[in-house]
């Protein structure tokens, strides 16, 4: 039997990199999967039809975690068609970068990351805890940068991020008495559409890592699927970095 045979897992921004990587391991492991997507319908229902011709279930459902009450109705069609969701991993975020002395002109653009990053997070917990067997699983992707700042103009990211670990710790007290775990996994810098392709930039960061590489998506999903284990039952209000040793 597999790992996750019989779980039913909602991951939110499943389309692309490490959300991608996530779906994918998890239904993998026998999990049926139900994901978001904002704007790439086409590659959301290609990435459904990939897991089901591998034999597998999985749902994508639109969901813009900047509108309030968003997720949360994905999440109740999840439940409609599936009746639980054992598994919740919160991905989606955006990043916002750039001076301060420049940000009050996109001020839409950092009160969305606000909304993204850290409300609809909590949205997600608040609407799946009534959903979910005891014993189930929460793990939320933070970041390095919420503990380690490397480079300037990402000051509300990063404190968005942070906020998301300390959000898991919180909510691992909250849950504890259904047994319910929360996690968070830090990523450090991972090759994803979401890390700069200009050769000068990219270089920066290899350079400043240890094992002199990006991450891969699929390290990041491993630890999710560690985390989301019967093997991790005894883990709650942890992080877990992924960085290959940069905040060392």
């Amino acid at each position: 039997m597999s790992k996750l045979s019989e779980k039913v897992a909602f991951i939110t921004g499943g389309t692309r990199g490490m959300g991608r990587a996530i779906v994918e391991r998890l239904a993998t492991e026998g999990a049926t999967v139900i994901f978001t997507y904002l704007n790439s319908e086409h590659v959301a229902q290609a990435l459904v039809a990939s897991i089901q011709n591998d034999g597998g279930k999985a749902l994508a459902i639109k969901a813009d975690g900047a509108v309030k009450g968003s997720v949360e109705k994905a999440i109740i069609e999840a439940v409609s068609k599936f009746g639980k969701i054992d598994i919740l991993v919160n991905n989606a975020a955006v990043s916002v970068a750039g001076p301060i002395e420049t940000a009050s002109e996109r001020v839409a653009e950092y009160d969305r990351q606000i909304d993204v990053n850290i409300r609809a997070v909590a949205e997600a917990v608040r609407a799946v805890q009534k959903y979910m067997p005891d014993g189930g699983r929460i793990v939320n992707i933070a970041s390095v940068g919420g503990r380690r700042i490397g480079s300037p103009y990402l000051s509300e990211y990063i404190a968005t991020k942070a906020a998301i670990s300390a959000l898991s710790r919180g909510l691992a007290w909250d849950l504890a008495p259904r047994k319910i775990t929360v996690n968070s996994v830090e990523p450090g810098a991972i090759d994803t559409d979401m890390m700069p392709s200009d050769p000068t930039i990219r270089n920066s960061y290899i350079n400043a890592i240890p094992l002199k590489r990006l991450g891969k998506p699929e390290e990041i999903a491993s630890m999710v699927n560690f985390l989301v284990g019967n093997e991790a039952e005894y883990i709650t209000g942890s992080s877990f970095t992924v960085d290959g040793g940069i905040s060392a």
